[in-house]
């Protein structure tokens, strides 16, 4: 009976919201300092210093996070929106940028 009742309060909430609002908490991370990162890079992109800080990491962060969930598809639907590989394309244009980037991997 409990089981039941349970089920009745819970039936009006749609299912897609309950997931949206439920990530694990790297995933989450992950997804906010990316989102962060994507948006500066469409605002500043000529504060390369700036956009190391926030961005640098996220690449490897974002395999590590499509590799731990790759059986969980809706995890997978939110990583997969993000582009690939961003630190190589918007910090290598200088000597300095690439050094830090072979040396913090």
């Amino acid at each position: 009976m409990k089981k039941f009742l349970l089920y009745l309060t819970l039936m009006p909430l749609p299912i897609a919201v309950l997931a949206q609002d439920y990530l694990p908490h790297d995933v989450q991370r992950f997804v906010d300092r990316r989102e962060g990162c994507d948006q500066m890079r469409r605002v500043a992109s000529d504060s390369k210093e700036k956009l190391l800080k926030l961005c640098m990491g996220t690449d490897k962060e974002f395999a590590q996070l499509k590799r731990k969930y790759m059986s969980n598809s809706t995890i997978m639907q939110i990583l997969n929106q993000f582009e690939v590989n961003i630190e190589l394309t918007e910090f290598c244009s200088t000597k300095e940028s690439k050094n830090k980037i072979r040396f913090k991997e």
